[in-house]
C-alpha cells in the first residue's frame, strides 16, 4: 500500500527526506526544499536589494541547483538581485571543457548570463600541463589555491557585489574533520561560517549551508534539471575523498551526523592569547594572505621556474626561500622578473565567453 505524504496533503510519498526522516510528495519536497533555502537566506541577511551577485557554476548538481534555486527565490520572494553565473576553466581536457558546456546551457535554460575565466589565461597553465609536472598526489593543492583565487579575480572583473557557492552542508561537514585531523585551528574557526571574505573583499556565502547532499541530488532528478555528474579525472587521491567517506559512514549510523558536525564546529573558539594568522595582502599581486606572498604566487613561481613542489611543504621552508629569492634579485641590481606572474596576469583583458555579453 502506497505511503501518503506526510503533510497530510493526500498525495502519494516518493522519497523519504534524509535530513529528516519525513515521507514526501514530490510538490512538497519541492517546497520543503526551496523554503529552508529562503529560511538560510533570510536568517543570515545573505543579501540586500539591488546587490550584483555571481553563482559560481561549475555545471555540477550543487552550482546547477544553487543557479536555478536563486533564480526562483529571487522571482518569488522579490529579492531584488542581478544574477550572473561565474565560471572557471581550469583547463582539464576530457571534464571541464564537457561541464562548461552544461553550463553554458543553463545560461540559455535560467536566463542567466555566463562569464568563464580560465587558468591558462590567468596563470599561463592549465591543470593538464600542471598534472604533467607534478603529478597525481599534490595537484589538487594547485587546483583549490588557483580556483579561489580565480573566482575573485573573475567577480572582481564583473565588479558584482556578492558571490555565491553550492557548498552543503556535507561539504562543510567535511571541511570541519579535514580541519581537525590536520590541526588547522585557524580554518577550524571560520570554516563553518555562512559568510566568508576579509575587509576589502567580495563576500562569498552559501544558501546550502545546511542543505544535504543527497536532497539536492533528489532535488535535481525530480525537478530534470541539466547538470553534469562526471567526477574530476584528477582527484581519486584527493584528503577530501577520505574525510566524506568516514562522513558517510557516520551517516548510516546516525542521520543528523552531518549536522551536528557542522553545528560543533560553529562551538568552536579559541582561547584568549593562542596568535592566529593575520589576514595581509600578498606583496607581489595584491591577493588576500596570512602570509607575504600568497599560496597562488608561490605555486606560481616553483611552476614557472620548472620546481613544481616549491609550494608544496612547510610554510617556514617555502617563506625561507622566497626570502632568499628576493635577497639575490636585490643583490643582482635587477628587477624582479614578473613574466607570467599571478599579478601580471591579473592585469589582462579577460574576454566573456558568452553570446551577447559585454563585459
Amino acid at each position: 500500500m502506497p505511503i501518503k505524504c506526510n503533510t497530510g496533503c493526500q498525495r502519494n510519498a516518493v522519497l523519504k527526506r534524509p535530513k529528516t526522516g519525513d515521507a514526501l510528495c514530490k510538490e512538497c519536497f519541492f517546497w520543503a526544499f526551496e523554503e529552508e533555502v529562503h529560511h538560510t537566506v533570510i536568517a543570515a541577511n545573505l543579501f540586500t536589494p539591488g546587490d550584483y551577485v555571481a553563482i559560481a557554476a561549475s555545471g555540477g548538481k550543487d552550482s546547477t541547483v544553487l543557479a536555478y534555486t536563486m533564480k526562483l527565490l529571487n522571482d518569488r520572494y522579490h529579492y531584488g538581485l542581478k544574477l550572473v553565473l561565474l565560471s572557471v576553466d581550469e583547463g582539464i581536457t576530457g571534464y571541464r571543457d564537457d561541464s562548461l558546456e552544461t553550463v553554458k546551457r543553463n545560461e540559455q535554460q535560467y536566463e542567466i548570463p555566463l562569464k568563464i575565466v580560465s587558468y591558462e589565461e590567468l596563470y599561463g597553465w592549465t591543470m593538464d600541463r600542471i598534472v604533467q609536472q607534478i603529478g597525481l598526489k599534490n595537484n589538487c593543492t594547485f587546483c583549490g589555491v588557483f580556483r579561489r583565487q580565480a573566482l575573485d579575480r573573475g567577480a572582481s572583473l564583473l565588479k558584482v557585489d556578492k558571490i555565491v557557492t553550492g557548498h552543503n552542508a556535507d561539504d562543510i561537514a567535511e571541511t570541519v574533520l579535514m580541519n581537525i585531523l590536520r590541526g588547522d585551528i585557524a580554518r577550524l574557526q571560520r570554516c563553518t561560517a555562512i559568510v566568508t571574505g576579509s575587509e576589502g573583499t567580495i563576500p562569498r556565502s552559501k544558501p546550502f549551508k545546511y542543505t544535504y547532499e543527497k536532497e539536492i541530488v533528489m532535488y535535481a532528478y525530480f525537478k530534470k534539471l541539466d547538470y553534469f555528474s562526471t567526477e574530476c579525472i584528477y582527484s581519486p587521491n584527493a584528503y577530501r575523498g577520505y574525510a566524506r567517506s568516514f562522513l558517510k559512514d557516520l551517516e548510516k549510523i546516525r542521520a543528523t551526523s552531518i549536522i551536528d558536525i557542522i553545528h560543533s564546529g560553529e562551538c568552536f573558539s579559541v582561547r584568549e592569547g593562542v596568535k592566529l594568522p593575520t589576514q595581509a595582502t600578498c606583496a607581489r599581486c595584491g591577493h588576500i594572505s596570512s602570509q607575504p606572498v600568497c599560496k597562488a604566487c608561490v605555486l606560481l613561481e616553483g611552476l614557472n621556474k620548472g620546481k613544481p613542489r616549491l609550494g608544496i611543504g612547510k610554510t617556514s621552508k617555502i617563506q625561507e626561500h622566497m626570502d632568499n629569492n628576493a635577497k639575490e634579485k636585490s643583490g643582482s641590481g635587477s628587477a624582479p622578473n614578473c613574466h607570467n606572474s599571478v599579478a601580471d596576469a591579473g592585469r589582462l583583458t579577460l574576454h566573456a565567453k558568452s553570446k551577447n555579453l559585454d563585459f
